[in-house]
């Protein structure tokens, strides 16, 4: 196996493991950085079971509160501090409180995730990095735990497919709908353990935010990850927020791909994903008119200035259905201060939206949003399991941010077409 036969994940895992990462091996690597959430607190329990008195490299750890922030109860409260406290501790790089934002958002603005580092979290949408070229993999708190405590890890190296994007989005289309159009064909084990590189004349227009959409969902095709190798979108997002040093990784020329796949963006049209599992995509209008009770605009998949910016030019100088409750969380505090800065957030406000701290909110399903018996959401976050947002007796459906304002105006599933 050459340079030029490599994927982009067996460069990084071999650049980490120090041997030729062969898809298919088992290697032990050392990750460039790793971050955590509120559930740092399992992640700390394994860390003292194993009697470790210090994290491993603590300069290149993270925590982010995100998932029940502020606190709901004294358990949530009781396990902040507990996570405060470590993170004291041990002399962390940077722990972020709640309210920052989501984690994934904040590790990437914050200069932390990189092009070509291996970056690692015990959370399945971790595979978010992938938008900025990192080769980010998820975990378990145990392991996190493992990593803290000695500095290594080991993961099994995937196959990857090769997916080509041609052609250009039509008029109320966006990366969040190509991604549904993608889990229909694939289903929602279409690509188990694989990893996903995008590549394609399309590719290379869309921006950071874009390719983060796509590379957070690609855990709901079972995905281990996914990634847009860095190109000039992406150093020029980077710019000076790296917080050490990083080297952009492309596949070889000759690269074994186990598939490849040509999408055209051209044949994409608005999708919604209609409840219980996340391959249930169907063109809008074809759904158009369902009922539905809560519109939720957040998640780590479609929260950034640039969806607040879709979401107030459909909602500007209108106001949301009396019917419909319209929920929108930033993902971070400084996606909030652009879409301020910008106007959206006020257009959003005045059109009756209730906005919420930054942070996973209605996705994770225990804070914030909670849906009642028999209630449909239709969400712009990434999965729509039953139970998912914290009531399996209720629905979700999943959208755009455009398809998600449009519906929120309508009180119904409605196409956003008509609004752009």
């Amino acid at each position: 196996m050459t340079q030029e036969t490599m994927t982009f994940v067996e460069k990084v895992l071999s650049r980490c493991s120090g041997t030729a990462a062969r898809a298919g091996q088992i290697v032990e690597v050392r990750p460039d950085f790793s971050y955590s959430h509120d559930y740092a607190s399992f992640a700390i329990d394994a860390f003292r079971e194993m009697g470790a008195r210090a994290v491993v490299n603590p300069g290149r750890v993270c925590i982010c509160l995100d998932h029940g922030v502020p606190a709901n109860n004294a358990k949530d409260a009781n396990n902040h501090k507990k996570v405060r406290d470590f993170a004291a501790d041990m002399d962390l790089a940077r722990f972020y409180e709640a309210g920052t934002g989501i984690a994934h958002q904040v590790m990437l603005e914050q200069g932390w995730i990189l092009p070509g580092a291996l970056c690692v979290a015990n959370d399945s949408h971790t595979c978010s990095g992938g938008g900025i070229g990192a080769l980010a993999l998820a975990t378990g708190e145990t392991e996190i735990g493992f990593l803290w405590a000695t500095g290594r890890i080991w993961f099994k190296v995937p196959t990857t497919i090769r997916i080509e994007l041609v052609g250009e989005f039509g008029t109320g289309v966006y990366a969040k709908d190509l991604m549904l159009y993608l889990i229909r064909e694939l289903g929602v084990l279409g690509a188990l353990y694989e990893f996903m590189e995008f590549h394609g004349p399309a590719a290379a227009r869309l921006s950071i935010s874009e390719r983060f959409t796509l590379c957070n969902m690609s855990a709901e095709v079972g995905a281990k990850g996914a990634v847009f190798p860095a190109d000039e979108i992406t150093r020029a997002y980077v710019g000076n927020r790296g917080r050490y040093g990083w080297d952009a990784v492309q596949p070889g020329p000759r690269a074994d791909y186990s598939r490849v796949l040509t999408i055209d963006l051209g044949d994409v049209p608005p999708m919604v994903t209609l409840p219980g599992m996340e391959d249930r995509g169907e063109p809008v209008d074809a759904v158009a008119g369902q009922p539905i009770d809560q519109v939720f605009i957040g998640s780590c998949t479609n929260a950034r200035a640039d969806d607040l910016a879709i979401v107030a030019r459909i909602l500007h100088g209108r106001q949301v259905d009396p019917k419909i409750r319209l929920l929108v969380v930033p993902a971070s505090r400084e996606v909030m201060l652009q879409a301020t800065q910008a106007g959206d957030m006020g257009t959003i406000i005045a059109a009756g939206a209730t906005v919420m701290p930054s942070g996973c909110a209605v996705c994770a399903g225990g804070h914030q949003g909670v849906l009642a018996d028999g209630e449909r959401c239709l969400s712009t976050s990434n999965r729509n399991m039953p139970g998912r947002m914290g009531n399996k007796n209720a629905e979700i459906l999943l959208c755009s941010p455009a398809t998600a304002a449009a519906s929120a105006l309508e009180g119904c599933i409605a196409d956003p077409r008509r609004y752009l």
